[in-house]
């Protein structure tokens, strides 16, 4: 798979080095073109030297470019930036984005001041006409490093928010490819809920609780379908 990854920061460097040592072709963009070229050139070599094995047995190549190259070269384009710059790397991006798999990992700037009314992954969706699915979200990017995210034995699950049947299956196959377990959140009109839950459990995280312990196992869930 190709994927374009609209940011080159610590995300875009977390997600994307694992998603090209799972063997995609990846390509990342930044403000700052020279920055984004030794992201690349790094992400790479990390790739290479991670140990996997992908499908092929050759980890993918990370290469750079600019926000509106990036639009067009991925057959997925995941959406890393800072929610301050969002609207202005969107426009530049520009209309290739349309009908296309857009993954939505970004957070509100401050978990504390979160607006329900104004979600980022539909401020996506106006903006660009692609087919948002939001994800990856919930985690600090360390835990995106890890190969594979497992705790306790369990691997991470990963819960997507989405309408579009195809943007749904790429961002399975994305979250599978980190060693981790898609979760169905529901259509993309769920995806505030998704946002707003980040926000809490960030807030929790940030004073020092174990927010994972907030939440009972499954057994002691009471009655719940059969997954």
């Amino acid at each position: 798979m190709r994927i374009g990854i609209l940011g080159a920061g610590n995300m875009a460097d977390a997600l994307g080095t694992q998603w090209a040592a799972a063997g995609h072709e990846v390509m990342v963009s930044g403000r700052d073109p020279g920055r984004s070229a030794e992201r690349a050139a790094h992400m790479t070599a990390q790739a290479a030297g991670t140990g996997g094995v992908p499908a092929g047995g050759v980890s993918g190549e990370v290469r750079s470019g600019s926000f509106a190259e990036v639009a067009g070269f991925g057959d997925v384009v995941v959406v890393a930036v800072r929610e301050a710059g969002l609207v202005d790397t969107l426009r530049a991006a520009g209309p290739a984005l349309r009908g296309k798999p857009l993954i939505d990992v970004t957070n509100g700037a401050a978990p504390d001041r979160y607006d329900p009314t104004r979600p980022l992954a539909h401020l996506i969706a106006d903006l660009t006409g692609g087919h948002v699915v939001k994800g990856f979200n919930l985690c600090h990017v360390d835990v995106w490093r890890l190969t594979p995210p497992v705790f306790d034995g369990r691997p991470l699950a990963v819960p997507l928010c989405g309408d579009d049947p195809a943007a749904m299956d790429a961002a399975r196959t994305l979250v599978a490819d980190l060693g981790c377990t898609p979760v169905n959140g529901g259509g993309l009109a769920r995806a505030m809920q998704l946002e707003a839950t980040a926000a809490f459990m960030i807030g929790l995280w940030f004073g020092g609780a174990d927010a994972q312990a907030v939440l009972p196992p499954l057994p002691s869930s009471g009655e719940h379908q059969p997954a």
